[in-house]
C-alpha cells in the first residue's frame, strides 16, 4: 500500500486478494495475541471496510472514492494507488465477470490504473484476447509504463 508507482509483475500474483494490507499486519502481530475484541462501538468496523464486491471498488471515481472512503485510512491511499491494488485483487481472482468493469479501465485518466487494468483483463481473458484490443488503445497511448504492460500482456 506504501509503494507509489507500478507493482512490479513478479508481486501481483503473491498479493493474491490483498487491496489493503493492514490486515496482514495485523494477522502477524504478536502482541495481537493477547487481544481481545472492543466492546466499545467506535471500534466496530466500519461497514465501508467490511467484504465488497471487488466490482463495486472498480467502479469508483476520485469523487466517490473519497465519500466512500472519508474517514478512513483507505482515503490516505488515494483513488489511483488503491484501484491499482483492486485490479490486482481481480486479476488474481480468475473471475471472467469482472472482465467487463476491467476493460472500462482501460481508458482510466490514471497511467496507474490504465496499466493494471491491462495486466488484470490479461489475467481474466488471456493474451489472446487483449492481441485483438490491443491496437487501437495503444496508437492512442502515450506512457511509457503503460505501452510496456501492453508488451507484456500481448508477449505471454
Amino acid at each position: 500500500i506504501e509503494h507509489r508507482g507500478h507493482i512490479p509483475s513478479e508481486f501481483r500474483k503473491p498479493m493474491g486478494n490483498r487491496i489493503f494490507g493492514c490486515d496482514d499486519c495485523l494477522a502477524v502481530c504478536p502482541w495481537n495475541k493477547f487481544s481481545k475484541p472492543a466492546q466499545d462501538e467506535t471500534m466496530a468496523p466500519l461497514q465501508v471496510m467490511t467484504m465488497v464486491e471487488l466490482s463495486k471498488y472498480l467502479t469508483l471515481d476520485e469523487v466517490s472514492f473519497r465519500r466512500l472512503f472519508a474517514g478512513t485510512p483507505v482515503r490516505r491511499l488515494g483513488r489511483d494507488r488503491f484501484l491499482r491494488n483492486v485490479l490486482i485483487a481481480a486479476g488474481n481472482s480468475r473471475n471472467r465477470s469482472l472482465s467487463e468493469v476491467v476493460e472500462s479501465l482501460l481508458r482510466d485518466p490514471s497511467p496507474l490504473v490504465r496499466a493494471m487494468a491491462i495486466w488484470a483483463l490479461g489475467e481474466l481473458r488471456g493474451p489472446q484476447a487483449m492481441t485483438a484490443i490491443a491496437p487501437d488503445l495503444l496508437n492512442q497511448e502515450t506512457d511509457a509504463d503503460v505501452r510496456a504492460e501492453w508488451a507484456l500482456v500481448i508477449a505471454a
